[in-house]
């Protein structure tokens, strides 16, 4: 992975690495190294120090060095309280008060640097999704640094919100859109991962009967989700609402002109489930230049991205 060994938090935890440190001598090792280790916050004090479980030791992680930007006022305090009852991964700093003092903000300097020297538009990574807003995805990329995936940048099927898409601390894939040292910013985006309108489309037939989710009424007729990368166009039907489920009789698929031709056949109780799965992904690792959505022989308007420019 292009993330190196900073990857999202949770990830080590219950590893061999991880767990072989639970000796003094081991400690110590761990601490001439800087190795990066993972435990659980159990509590946040008074003071806002996070009390991390870590192998059946009990370590102080010092509110100054319980993340990246605390100090200045950058990040907001509520990035500290949140992380009780989850992973966070730390170096251990030293010793105090008969128990061990971690870091996690100097983990998370460590990476933020690795990435902005080392991660290019177009790399592929791992995320974890740490909470969602209604104008894109906050993810983990690793060590608690966090990077934003956009709506609009989440499918090429339109969504209302992320939480259509993705659930609270869900592993996925996202592709690098953008890298700003000056910012010290990483901006993702998803939906180049999804597979292309062909990838989709070929996962269907004319004459089947498939269910969707209706994410547009429109006068000329209903655009219904049949995958997070294809939506097909019904005619009209009465009380149907956007985010409704439907089941729909494929009429034709039109690679040339990107259709899928529907009919409604009847509203369904509940909607099928829109979040993200593994199977939906056609790329989980590597490295993009150009993705193409759109058919080889589509005229008129294309649907692509460039990573890094257009070469």
């Amino acid at each position: 992975m292009p993330q190196g060994h900073f990857l999202p938090e949770g990830t080590r935890l219950n590893t061999p690495e991880n767990r072989a440190v639970s000796t003094r001598a081991a400690m110590e090792k761990a601490a001439e190294e800087q190795r990066i280790l993972e435990g659980v916050v159990t509590m946040c004090d008074a003071s806002h120090n996070l009390i991390v479980d870590f192998n059946g030791m009990t370590g102080l992680i010092p509110r100054s060095e319980a993340a990246m930007g605390v100090e200045s006022g950058e990040t907001k305090e509520i990035a500290v309280l949140s992380r009780v009852g989850k992973p966070v991964c730390f170096q251990i700093i030293g010793e105090g008060a008969g128990q061990y003092l971690f870091s996690r903000a100097r983990v998370q300097q460590r990476a933020l640097h690795y990435f902005l020297q080392h991660l290019a538009p177009g790399d592929v990574v791992q995320a974890r999704v740490t909470h969602l807003e209604p104008f894109g995805a906050f993810v983990d990329v690793g060590c608690g640094v966090t990077s934003l995936i956009g709506i609009e940048h989440i499918s090429v099927s339109r969504i209302s919100h992320p939480a259509e898409r993705f659930a609270v601390g869900q592993m996925v894939y996202a592709a690098v859109g953008s890298v700003d040292p000056i910012r010290a910013r990483i901006s993702l985006t998803h939906r180049e991962l999804l597979g292309t309108w062909l990838e989709n489309a070929s996962r269907f037939a004319p004459g089947e009967t498939v269910s969707g989710i209706v994410r547009g009424n429109e006068d000329y007729g209903i655009f219904v989700e049949l995958a997070p990368n294809l939506s097909g166009l019904a005619e009209r039907k009465e009380g149907i609402s956007d985010g409704a489920g439907v089941s729909v009789y494929i009429k034709s698929i039109i690679p040339d002109k990107m259709k899928v031709k529907l009919i409604v056949i009847d509203t369904l109780e509940q909607a099928p489930s829109a979040l993200i799965r593994l199977e939906d992904y056609r790329i989980t690792g590597g490295h993009l230049e150009h993705w193409r959505y759109s058919p080889p022989d589509k005229n008129g308007k294309i649907t692509e991205t460039w990573f890094g420019g257009q070469s």
